[in-house]
C-alpha cells in the first residue's frame, strides 16, 4: 500500500465509505418496509426494535459521513 500515491488512497476510502453508505441505505429501507408490513399485518412487537435497530443505522451513516468529510478536509496536493 506504500506505493500507491496519498490521493489515490484518499479516493479508494472515499469510495468505500460511500459504498457503506449506499448499502446502509438500503438496508434500512428494507428494514422499514419488512417492519412497517409486520406492524400493520398484526404484530405489533416488531415497531421498537425494528426502530431501534433504524436509528443504529442511521447514526452509522453519519459516522461515516464525519469519515468522508474528515478525509475531505485533508490536504489535497
Amino acid at each position: 500500500m506504500r506505493d500507491r500515491a496519498p490521493s489515490s488512497r484518499r479516493l479508494t476510502a472515499l469510495d468505500g465509505a460511500l459504498a457503506l453508505i449506499a448499502i446502509l441505505l438500503v438496508v434500512q429501507m428494507w428494514l422499514l418496509s419488512a417492519s412497517l408490513e409486520a406492524f400493520l399485518g398484526g404484530h405489533r412487537e416488531v415497531a421498537s426494535p425494528a426502530a431501534a435497530l433504524s436509528g443504529l443505522l442511521f447514526v452509522a451513516c453519519l459516522a461515516l459521513l464525519r469519515f468522508i468529510a474528515a478525509i475531505d478536509r485533508t490536504r489535497r496536493p
